[in-house]
C-alpha cells in the first residue's frame, strides 16, 4: 500500500476558503486595522444554503445549492453561479470573499458574491436546466438574496446568456414593475439588455494585465526577461471562455503559445501553435491530442510542467499545489482562473523568482465589464448611442479642416479610421484596458513598498484591504 505524506494529507484536506484566509493574513500585518474591523472585512456577511425539490422526469430530485454574500461594504453584492458536482459552501465562499477583493482592487463599486448549483449541466435537458435555474432564481427572490441594488449575479462555470435570461425572466414575473429588472444579473445576451464585449471580457483582461507587466522594464529585469510580448512563449490550461480568448489575444499580439492544455491532456510545440487552427482541430476530433507538428501530453497537469515564460491556468483551482510548484518553469505564471495556486505553491514560487500575477487582479475584466453592462442596464441607454455620430461629425470638420489648410487628402482608408466613432464595444475595450492598467500599477506601487517583503498577491490583498477597510471606518458601526 502506497504511503500517504503529510504534505499529501493536508491537500487532500484543503479548504479553499481557509488559503484566502491565509493569504489575507499575511497581507493584514501591512495594514493599520484594527483587528475587529480585519474580521469584518474575512467574514462573510450572509450564507444561504438551500434544498429545494425539482420534477425530473417521473422522479423528484433534491437540489443543493448555494448564495454567499461575502461583504456589504458596497451594495449590490456581486458575483457568479457556477453549475458543478464540485460545488460546496467551502468553495463558494471562497470564491464570494476573492470577488470582494477583486471588486476593490478594480474600484468596481460592488460587495462579493458567489453562487452555485451541485449539478452535472450535462446530464440534463435544456427543459430541466431551465426548471432548475428558475427554481433557484425564485428561491433567491424569496430571500431577498438577488436586485439591482442587492445582489447581481452572473454566468461562471457551467453557465452562460441562457441561463442568465431565464434568471432575469423569473426574477422580472416576481417583481412586476420593476424598471431596472433586467440589472438583477449580468452576462446576458446583448437582446436581453447584455453588453458588447461581455464573452471576452475575462480574456481580454487576462492579457492586458500581463502586457502591462511585461511592458515595465525593471519588472522584467528581475526574472531575466526582454520587455514586450512578441516571442514570450506562453502555456494556457483550458480553453474554455477565459482561456480560449487569452490565448487568442496573446497569440494576435505575437506571443509564442508553445503549450495548451484541456481535460483529455495536452499538446506542446516549441515552435508555437496556431490557436484558431488548434480549436478547429479539437472541434474535428473532439481532443487536442495528434494535432500536426505538435508532441501530446498525456495529462492537464504535465503540461504546465513544460518550459515556458509565460503560464496561465485557466481552468479550475488548486491545479499549482505543494506536489508540483516545484517543478514549474515559468517566469510569469497568470492566473486566469479562480484560485489555481495553493499557499505551499505561492510559497515555493516566491522563493524561485517567479512572478504571480494574482487571480483576483488578474481575472477581475470579467466583473469589470459585469459593472459597465450593469450600468448600462439602469441607464437604459446603450453605449455609444448618445456621442458615436457627434464623435464621427467633429472628426470629419477637423479632417476637412486639415485638407483644406495642406492641400492634401487622405486615402480612404485613413479617412474611415480617422472618422471612426467608438462603438459600444469600443468604450467596453478602452474602460476595461484603463482598469486593467490602472489597477496594476496599483498593485506595483504597494508591491515594490513592500520592499521584497511580500510577493505580488500580498499587495494585491493589501490594497483590496485598505479599501474595503477604509469604507467600514467611514460608515461606522450600526446602532
Amino acid at each position: 500500500m502506497e504511503k500517504v505524506t503529510a504534505q499529501q494529507a493536508q491537500e487532500a484536506h484543503y479548504s479553499f476558503f481557509q488559503g484566502v484566509e491565509r493569504n489575507f493574513d499575511k497581507a493584514a500585518k501591512f495594514t493599520r486595522f484594527e483587528s475587529g474591523i480585519l474580521e469584518q472585512i474575512k467574514a462573510c456577511n450572509s450564507v444561504y444554503s438551500m434544498k429545494f425539490p425539482v420534477r425530473i422526469g417521473e422522479k423528484i430530485e433534491v437540489i443543493e445549492a448555494y448564495r454567499v454574500q461575502h461583504s456589504h461594504h458596497k451594495l449590490p453584492c456581486k458575483g457568479g453561479i457556477r453549475y458543478s458536482m464540485d460545488v460546496n459552501q467551502d468553495e463558494v465562499m471562497a470564491l464570494a470573499s476573492l470577488m470582494t477583493y477583486k471588486c476593490a482592487i478594480v474600484n468596481v463599486p460592488f460587495g462579493g458574491a458567489k453562487g452555485g448549483i451541485k449539478i452535472n449541466p450535462k446530464n440534463y435537458s435544456v427543459f430541466e436546466l431551465e426548471k432548475i435555474t428558475r427554481r433557484y432564481a425564485s428561491e433567491l427572490v424569496k430571500k431577498n438574496f438577488i436586485g439591482p441594488g442587492i445582489d447581481v449575479p452572473a454566468p461562471d462555470y457551467g453557465t452562460g446568456g441562457r441561463e442568465m435570461s431565464w434568471i432575469v425572466d423569473t426574477y422580472a414575473s416576481l417583481k412586476p414593475g420593476e424598471v431596472d429588472a433586467q440589472a438583477c444579473v449580468t452576462g446576458k445576451p446583448v437582446t436581453q439588455g447584455g453588453v458588447r464585449g461581455r464573452t471576452e471580457a475575462t480574456g481580454l483582461g487576462v492579457f492586458y494585465g500581463i502586457r502591462e507587466l511585461c511592458n515595465i522594464a525593471k519588472d522584467m529585469q528581475k526574472i531575466g526577461m526582454a520587455t514586450g510580448l512578441e516571442g514570450k512563449k506562453v502555456i494556457v490550461q483550458g480553453l474554455g471562455n477565459v482561456g480560449y480568448h487569452a490565448a487568442k489575444f496573446f497569440f494576435d499580439a505575437g506571443a509564442t503559445i508553445v503549450g495548451l492544455a484541456e481535460h483529455e491532456g495536452g499538446i506542446y510545440d516549441e515552435k508555437g501553435l496556431d490557436i484558431y487552427k488548434v480549436v478547429e482541430h479539437r472541434k474535428t476530433t473532439g481532443h487536442l491530442h495528434n494535432y500536426p507538428g505538435a508532441k501530446n501530453i498525456d495529462s492537464s497537469a504535465a503540461t504546465l510542467e513544460l518550459p515556458c515564460d509565460i503560464l496561465i491556468p485557466a481552468a479550475l483551482e488548486n491545479v499549482i499545489n505543494g506536489s508540483n510548484a516545484g517543478r514549474i518553469q515559468a517566469k510569469i505564471i497568470g492566473e486566469a482562473a479562480n484560485g489555481p495556486l495553493t499557499p505551499e505553491a505561492d510559497e515555493i514560487l516566491n522563493k524561485k523568482g517567479v512572478i504571480v500575477v494574482p487571480d483576483m487582479y488578474l481575472n477581475a475584466g470579467g466583473v469589470t465589464v459585469s459593472y459597465f453592462e450593469w450600468l448600462k442596464n439602469l441607464s437604459h441607454v446603450r453605449f455609444g448611442r448618445m456621442d458615436k455620430r457627434f464623435s464621427e461629425n467633429q472628426n470629419d470638420t477637423i479632417l476637412k479642416s486639415v485638407e483644406s489648410l495642406t492641400g492634401k487628402r487622405v486615402t480612404d482608408i485613413e479617412r474611415k479610421q480617422i472618422l471612426h466613432g467608438p462603438d459600444e464595444v469600443d468604450l467596453v475595450y478602452s474602460g476595461l484596458e484603463d482598469t486593467m492598467i490602472g489597477s496594476y500599477h496599483e498593485i506595483r506601487e504597494a508591491w515594490m513598498s513592500l520592499n521584497g517583503k511580500a510577493d505580488m498577491r500580498t499587495a494585491a490583498f493589501t490594497v483590496a484591504i485598505n479599501k474595503v477597510g477604509i469604507s467600514y471606518e467611514e460608515l461606522g458601526i450600526f446602532p
